[in-house]
């Protein structure tokens, strides 16, 4: 599969990244976790380039295309205060030279930290909504659009997470990057939050080579996924058809478990490769946990998609407090 096989029409993408991002090997970790020397790959795509790099470049890509050839000057998002997406779409402002209004939940006054400090860096321009659920958040947003229209700008609102069939275009190009790096490809392990990036993995790799690792975002995520998925390819992929890990949640989306605590320390003592507590932390320990009851198997090529979100970890109170209690003193 590749992008002009896929059924949507879209604009031509603006180029923000840096194309194809590595494949690396993970000799020790793999060791590590009892696969073979060769089993385990990772996928970059931490360093796609701009504003502190991840997943979101790859679909700010085509949403933000879409978005200025209808004429937009003004790009408009939502998320949690600590939205990798967020800052990206900041940083996908700054790069084109307009403006970006971020609409977060909560009332201001929130530490600045984490991708917050970045969001300031890159010029972003914050609401701070009080929305206390989803619907109020797109509600907010919505109002912030028309306010902007009022006052004579172009405003265009990019989805949630940056996630839609058009932006799980930018991961259809991944997959097709992912088919001619790793042609033995059996596994592709990703975090699962607002559904596009995986949705895009999917439409091109197949859903047997996908496994996604629920992160809490979403409540229901695989008929978002299957959605995304309908409106790519000429024949449906339904829900079921999907590969998804739910036992990495814990209690709630901010919770860092102690598997995840687990899985930040091995990949990066292992390594040297940084993991975010909400995303890329819940991926990598739901691949350990598929190693360990059996449906990763030494022997086949698994790729971990590293979807980036570094900042975020500096925002996370609880990461940093293992982090730092983790420090071993003396000799």
């Amino acid at each position: 599969m590749n992008t002009t096989d896929v059924t949507l029409s879209s604009p031509s993408p603006v180029t923000l990244g840096t194309w194809p991002t590595p494949v690396e090997p993970l000799p020790r970790l793999a060791a590590a976790l009892g696969l073979g020397q060769h089993d385990l790959l990772i996928k970059r795509d931490d360093l796609t380039g701009l504003g502190g790099g991840g997943n979101k470049v790859r679909k700010l890509e085509w949403t933000v295309g879409a978005a200025i050839a209808d004429g937009a000057d003004t790009l408009v998002t939502t998320g949690a205060p600590q939205s990798n997406h967020a800052r990206l779409t900041a940083a996908a402002a700054a790069r084109l030279g307009i403006r970006s209004v971020l609409v977060f939940p909560a009332t201001e006054g929130r530490p600045g930290s984490g991708n917050l400090v970045l969001d300031g860096l890159l010029g972003a321009h914050v609401v701070w909504s009080g929305a206390s659920d989803r619907a109020a958040l797109d509600a907010a947003a919505a109002e912030v659009c028309a306010r902007l229209s009022e006052q004579g700008a172009r405003p265009a609102l990019i989805p949630f997470g940056g996630s839609s069939a058009v932006g799980a275009l930018g991961y259809v190009r991944c997959g097709e990057e992912l088919s001619e790096q790793v042609p033995d490809l059996e596994t592709a392990v990703v975090a699962l939050g607002s559904g596009g990036t995986m949705a895009g993995l999917v439409a091109s790799l197949g859903p047997d080579r996908v496994l996604g690792v629920d992160t809490g975002a979403l409540d229901d995520p695989l008929p978002v996924v299957a959605a995304f998925v309908a409106d790519l390819l000429p024949e449906a992929v339904r829900a079921e058809h999907l590969k998804m890990r739910g036992d990495q949640v814990g209690s709630g989306y901010g919770d860092l478990t102690d598997a995840v605590k687990s899985a930040l320390t091995v990949a990066a003592r292992t390594e040297g490769i940084i993991l975010d507590p909400i995303y890329t932390g819940r991926a990598m320990a739901g691949l350990i946990a598929a190693v360990e009851d059996g449906s990763i198997r030494p022997g086949r090529t698994t790729v971990f998609v590293h979807t980036g979100g570094l900042p975020g970890l500096f925002g996370h109170q609880a990461a940093v407090a293992y982090g730092e209690n983790s420090v071993i003193s003396g000799l």
